[in-house]
């Protein structure tokens, strides 16, 4: 992974799951921010938090 698609660790205090408000966790292998109350999983793409819910992956079990 290139330095201008990493993700920074730090913006996890600042984001939030926009459909719960609850926080989130970092995937790093699959470069997702994962929201278990929603049951979501937002992507990150070059380096940026996708935080759309219709962008969201939908999370099994």
């Amino acid at each position: 992974m290139t330095d201008e698609n990493r993700f920074d660790r730090r913006m996890l205090e600042a984001l939030v799951c926009p459909l719960t408000q609850s926080p989130l966790s970092y995937d790093a292998e699959a470069q997702e921010l994962i929201s278990k109350p929603a049951r979501l999983a937002f992507p990150i793409r070059g380096g940026i938090p996708i935080m759309l819910v219709s962008e969201a992956r939908q999370l099994d079990g």
